[in-house]
């Protein structure tokens, strides 16, 4: 078995695992723009002069910005599961 699946069958329910900072970023810039994001979200970095570089460089040093970004981020991926998954009325 490789390294990889290893890891995945250490935290088969861990929505996290696996998911590069990066990824989420251009995800939520992706859904929201940085304006909605800098709403959602209040720090600087995706406020003044906003740019992917510069965001993972602050979310990388800023624990409880991170954490934001990356609730945001689960809070999405929820909300995506679940309009993908209702059952459709006959």
């Amino acid at each position: 078995m490789d390294k990889e699946n290893v890891h995945q069958k250490e935290q088969p329910n861990n929505p996290m695992h696996g998911v590069k900072l990066t990824t989420i970023l251009e995800l939520l810039v992706e859904q929201y723009g940085w304006e909605r994001l800098a709403m959602k979200i209040n720090i600087n970095c995706f406020k003044n002069d906003p740019s992917i570089k510069s965001s993972l460089k602050f979310l990388r040093k800023t624990q409880w910005a991170r954490d934001k970004v990356e609730q945001l981020y689960l809070d999405l991926v929820k909300k995506k599961k679940q309009t993908t998954t209702k059952p459709k009325l006959h």
